[in-house]
């Protein structure tokens, strides 16, 4: 929209950034000037509009901020095969669809497919690379858990990236192997910077590696589709929680082709933070559309591929500790370092020892270099205690969480580590303390779906139909909406400008075919999204529409 074009937005209910309702709104230069009646708003403009939006009902939403998801990896995770539960129930079945799919491609070019879960599989195990040398002994094939931490490769991707049972585990990763020390070919987290090739992205204890090469042109074609499904959804702003070259690189390819229709604020992966400071970007970087935010950490691994860290043991197996990234010392260290320079953190952190490792840390950093509002997020924040939940409110700290994992994964969770699951994503404690969530995806690991992620958080049911917990611990549907838009505005510092339709800020808004705040929650994933609007322009309608 051009810097003094009007908008006026009228036949639908408008959700004003008081929560009330209005029947119109006025646009200008891309931002809301006023919510109000028709009359008031074709007043604002001055008795006229460069473009009506004349709407036939619906409701006029926010757009809805995701401030945790990883788009390019999305994009390309669509682009593999599909071998989510829902489609692959077991092994031979897992076999059958991959050998399908390697039927369709040329030469020896690698078979890649996305979002096993090795505990709904009939065989309730991982693949091992023999099941995947069914498929083929030559072409390199890598299955990726659904946790996105890792997964596994056949022996012909081994032998070429001379992964033997003499290769050590990197620090902060494991190379799954047989009782002989044979690699089975698992790899997770760290182990996986063994497949990206000699020029790909290395971030050793930093972290999962999902940064795969593709060319650059497939790459931003394959964020062209990602970026289609987050508008469907509803998504207007979301934050990249790990950042590389292969991510800044894409953005920026879509942004200079005016092809970059969300807004993303992204956090760099720890791996580049000196890299960051050396080249002073500390601040945010960059403009409304594309932002450099500040820096992703981890502290531990994740509950769904069992590398979520917990020093007494696992309840399904006292002797599986899983992880932590960094020993205390390096950890805090790092986290001073980000602070003193200005930057924000997200860090993931799912058990309560790798909770508390990120609240003493910016305790500590927060002593020695006092920033009042420096928001640091703590991503996933799956099981923290409510000790842990009110040092958060004191210290400013943001949980960012996804309730799509619990919907999901609540069942493998609580096999895992017993009924402490059953306070996974405890979103109700953290509201009643004072401490707002934001709410987001994680796609790929569930898909961009805010409304599914608003009823999750307040039913806290499972896929299975397991109840998680106690009513204390279910976000409320209306609390749940401002965790997807303004709260998690909130959590990327971009409350002044996105996750409300408040005047002055960017009209990024949704229109949805009900309102979801008095719709019921277990109705509230029937409600279909219209069209979405960025900046006072659509960016995607329905078909038809």
């Amino acid at each position: 929209m051009h810097h003094d074009e009007t908008l006026l937005v009228a036949g639908a209910t408008v959700v004003a950034a008081d929560g009330t309702r209005a029947e119109a709104m006025a646009v200008r230069g891309g931002r809301v000037l006023h919510v109000g009646t028709p009359a008031d708003a074709r007043a604002a403009l001055g008795g006229r509009a460069d473009r009506e939006l004349a709407l036939d009902g619906g409701v006029v939403h926010p757009g809805f901020v995701d401030a945790h998801c990883h788009p390019v990896m999305y994009g390309q995770a669509l682009a593999w095969v599909d071998v989510r539960p829902e489609r692959v129930g077991d092994l031979d079945t897992l076999v059958r669809v991959l050998t399908e799919a390697a039927a369709d491609l040329p030469g020896t070019a690698p078979l890649r497919a996305f979002g096993y879960e090795h505990r709904r599989l009939a065989e309730r195990r991982h693949p091992t690379r023999h099941d995947l040398d069914r498929i083929s002994a030559t072409r390199e094939i890598y299955v990726m858990n659904a946790s996105g931490h890792g997964g596994v490769v056949n022996s012909a991707c081994l032998r070429l990236h001379g992964i033997t049972a003499g290769t050590p585990d990197p620090e902060g990763g494991r190379i799954g192997r047989f009782p002989d020390g044979e690699p089975n070919g698992e790899l997770w987290d760290a182990a996986c910077d063994l497949i990206t090739g000699p020029d790909g992205i290395k971030i050793g204890n930093h972290g999962p590696n999902f940064h795969l090469g593709e060319p650059a042109d497939v790459l931003a074609a394959q964020l062209r589709h990602a970026q289609e499904v987050f508008l469907a959804a509803g998504v207007t702003t979301v934050g990249d929680a790990q950042a590389s070259r292969r991510e800044v690189e894409a953005y920026l390819r879509l942004r200079d082709a005016g092809e970059l229709r969300m807004r993303v604020s992204a956090y760099l992966t720890s791996a580049l933070l000196d890299t960051a400071l050396d080249l002073g970007l500390v601040g945010e970087l960059g403009d409304d559309r594309f932002r450099v935010q500040g820096v992703k950490f981890y502290a531990d691994g994740t509950l769904g591929g069992w590398t979520a860290y917990f020093p007494e043991g696992y309840a399904a197996d006292c002797c599986h500790h899983g992880q932590l990234y960094h020993s205390v010392e390096e950890y805090r260290a790092l986290i001073a370092k980000a602070h003193a320079a200005g930057l924000q953190t997200a860090t993931h952190a799912q058990s309560p020892t790798a909770i508390g490792m990120v609240l003493d840390a910016v305790e500590l950093a927060q002593k020695a270099n006092p920033r009042p509002d420096a928001r640091h997020r703590i991503e996933h924040c799956g099981l923290p205690t409510d000790e842990q939940i009110a040092r958060m409110g004191h210290l400013g700290v943001v949980p960012v969480m996804q309730s799509q994992h619990h919907l999901r994964t609540g069942d493998g969770t609580l096999a895992a580590i017993g009924e402490l699951g059953h306070r996974y994503n405890p979103a109700g404690h953290c509201a009643a303390a004072g401490v707002p969530v934001a709410l987001s995806s994680d796609a790929p690991v569930a898909p961009p779906a805010p409304l599914e992620a608003v009823y999750a958080a307040a039913t806290r049911r499972t896929v299975l139909g397991t109840v998680l917990g106690g009513e204390s611990l279910r976000l409320p549907v209306r609390a749940g909406l401002r965790a997807h838009t303004s709260d998690a505005a909130r959590a990327l510092h971009r409350e002044h400008s996105v996750g409300s339709l408040a005047v002055g800020s960017w009209a990024d808004f949704t229109v949805l075919d009900a309102d979801p705040a008095t719709t019921p929650a277990d109705a509230l994933r029937d409600i279909a999204v219209r069209e979405t609007w960025v900046g006072g322009d659509r960016a995607w309608a329905a078909p038809g529409r």
